[in-house]
């Protein structure tokens, strides 16, 4: 499916454009405001409504197969649609079908299309809007995308319709929830049955319409819509439970002299509520991939089989909740939409995409969408030579799950930050401290050990916190912002705990390694990284620590190796300069100066670069022989941390006593020996 993550630039919806194009309900273009009579061709109109949503320009083979199913001169027959094309949306004054080389596009520059701009809201955030603006995209989205527009014998057309069909479907839910919640209650029933008939199996409407209820004191009206939706559920073999909790509660919660009759009743469903609230993860569901070069699925082909690698491998990072393969699949082999199944199973990001071949070459395309926004958050297209397929299937799939595990981390992290702090979860408090971890300064670091401490309160099972909270007595140590003997011991306390808690969680694994590593036990900090890495190949943290752990004593070049590939997982990681300066470390190792200054360099660029990483840059620069560009590094770090000496590199770091001499060498060039 082609969602245009980076959209034309004129995606706005502008009134006074020349050009207005409504790709909801039935297909309409219109021309200063006068409507344009359409060609009868539907192949026509198909093709305009598919190349205003492309994001790039398209092959012409593209066009061909999905318009044309085995046409004696498809090209011939694109070529007269495009004329077609052109006498509709093309002026004297102005080419709208462009062509280059192989590829064709639209030039939509002064052009309106509601599909667009529909895009171009829910991406920018559906909480931001006011409810006016809510209410006219709801009225946009009550009707189907090219309504009435189907193709017969054009069955990737026809699956891309299907797919852009349910997306905005999903959209309009996501709509119409933020309306839900911003709009008196007299108006929300109208919004809400709305939502209801687009997405009748997402509990949330459900709880939402029952509280509504329940606090108009329309509890006959709550009682039936429990019996049915109960009915409901159960003939589509699904819990009806947390309805029938959420109807309990919203009674209770809007009917005082009620509480204590029920509270015996629901108590254990409450315990059992705030136990899940307090041990929330972010859930996914990774559908199975769309095999494009067959005509319908075919159960264990390459599209079954990668989602499969993907749901294992991200389930090994225990940092989400996965719903397992069989479930996905049966939802598959039900016909259930992957913009239906987020809300089907109550999970806040699903995964989805498609893969063909294309000559010797291999197509995947995957995307990430959050389920209560219907916001695409991340997408991707991998395009690789076939050679060696398991090979390029194996690389892919490995980027695919560190992709979507920064994605998710990155989100869940932002939205903490947004969370009053005394109402956070274990799972957002968790969240919030590595908003501020990152940093890399003192002051949040401190303020993300409160965090995570917070979080081992309130979940004394969460390993990757206790693994975090390790992290943090890591940095007071390696930093030198507190007493180095104390915190190497807090920080090995606190990975001996994450271990306990959970030894299958390769974060408890990096934490122990990270906290042998400071005293000195070089072999066994290598063994737990790579009993981290054992258990999650796709782990690019672990990756980064046994580049920076083998860069100072162990093998360069295998820190090399280590600190690329833990870039190439995640390419955009908030500890990128340490990836960067591992590199430069490693090169310094094997006498290559120049170069060494060159990755130290773009290390000490890199955001939250803090002073050791500084240091790395100007020693390098001045092992190199670039000695005015490593004294203004050395202007930076004295900036930053005034009595910074070459000593308190050393002391953070762990070389052997020839290397060591190298960056002193470097240090006095300088003057900072």
């Amino acid at each position: 499916m082609e969602v245009p993550v980076d959209s034309h630039p004129s995606d706005h919806i502008d009134g006074g454009a020349s050009l207005q194009v409504r790709l909801l309900g039935p297909l309409t273009v219109s021309r200063d405001g006068a409507p344009l009579a359409l060609p009868a061709s539907r192949k026509v109109r198909a093709l305009l409504a598919y190349l205003l949503l492309a994001p790039h320009a398209v092959t012409r083979s593209q066009l061909c197969d999905l318009l044309w199913d085995a046409p004696n001169d498809p090209r011939g027959e694109l070529r007269w649609c495009l004329s077609k094309l052109r006498g509709l949306i093309d002026t004297p004054g102005r080419c709208r079908v462009t062509t280059h080389a192989d590829t064709v596009r639209l030039d939509l520059a002064g052009c309106s299309i509601d599909a667009i701009g529909v895009n171009k809201a829910v991406q920018a955030g559906l909480e931001t809007l006011a409810p006016q603006r809510l209410r006219a995209l709801s009225a946009q989205l009550a009707q189907d995308f090219l309504e009435g527009l189907e193709i017969d014998r054009s069955p990737a057309f026809t699956g891309w319709l299907v797919a852009q069909r349910h997306r905005f479907r999903s959209c309009h839910a996501a709509v119409l929830e933020c309306l839900v919640g911003c709009v008196p209650d007299d108006e929300a029933f109208e919004h809400l049955e709305a939502w209801r008939q687009r997405a009748p199996f997402d509990r949330r409407v459900h709880e939402a319409l029952l509280n509504t209820l329940a606090r108009c004191r329309r509890l006959r009206e709550g009682d039936e819509h429990v019996a049915a939706t109960v009915r409901l559920f159960e003939s589509e073999g699904l819990d009806p439970a947390p309805v029938r909790r959420a109807w309990r509660a919203a009674r209770a919660q809007n009917d005082a002299p009620r509480v204590a009759s029920v509270h015996a009743t629901t108590a254990a469903h409450d315990q059992e509520d705030v136990e899940q609230s307090t041990r929330r993860q972010a859930s996914i569901a990774v559908l199975p991939f769309v095999d494009r070069d067959v005509a319908t699925a075919v159960p264990g082909g390459p599209g079954d089989g990668l989602a499969h690698d993907v749901i294992t491998r991200l389930a090994k990072l225990r940092s989400l909740f996965v719903i397992a393969q069989g479930t996905v699949f049966a939802l598959r082999d039900r016909s259930v939409a992957s913009q239906d199944v987020g809300r089907l199973l109550t999970v806040d990001y699903v995964a989805s995409g498609w893969l063909r071949h294309d000559g010797r070459r291999v197509i995947i395309a995957v995307e990430l969408a959050e389920t209560r926004t219907a916001r695409i958050v991340w997408a991707e297209v991998f395009d690789h030579a076939a050679d060696d397929s398991l090979r390029v299937f194996d690389e892919i799939g490995n980027r695919i799950v560190a992709s979507i595990a920064h994605e998710i981390e990155t989100l869940e992290r932002n939205r903490a930050i947004l969370r009053p702090p005394n109402s956070l979860n274990a799972w957002e408090a968790h969240h919030r401290g590595l908003w501020h971890m990152y940093r890399f300064n003192k002051a949040d670091n401190d303020s993300a050990q409160h965090f995570f401490e917070t979080a081992v309160r309130l979940d004394p099972t969460f390993a990757r916190a206790y693994a975090a909270l390790s992290f943090t007595h890591f940095q007071n140590a390696f930093q030198g912002w507190t007493d180095r003997a104390p915190e190497i011991d807090r920080a090995m306390a606190m990975a001996g705990q994450s271990l306990l808690v959970d030894d299958r969680d390769p974060t408890a694994h990096w934490a122990m390694g990270r906290a042998l590593w400071l005293q000195g036990r070089h072999d066994h900090a290598v063994a737990e990284l790579e009993s981290a890495l054992e258990l999650s190949p796709n782990f690019a943290m672990g990756h980064y620590t046994l580049a920076f752990v083998q860069a100072q004593a162990g093998d360069p070049q295998s820190a090399i190796r280590s600190a690329d590939h833990s870039r190439y997982l995640s390419p955009f990681d908030p500890l990128l300069f340490g990836m960067l300066g591992a590199r430069a470390m490693a090169l310094v190792r094997l006498g290559q100066f120049e170069d060494a200054a060159g990755w130290g360099v773009k290390a000490a660029a890199r955001p939250n670069a803090h002073a050791h990483i500084l240091a790395i840059a100007a020693y390098c620069l001045a092992l190199a022989d670039r000695i005015e560009e490593a004294r203004a590094y050395a202007v930076a770090i004295r900036k930053m941390a005034p009595a910074y000496h070459v000593s308190d590199f050393l002391t953070a770091m762990r070389f052997a006593p020839d290397d060591a001499a190298l960056f002193r060498a470097g240090a006095r060039r300088i003057g900072m020996g």
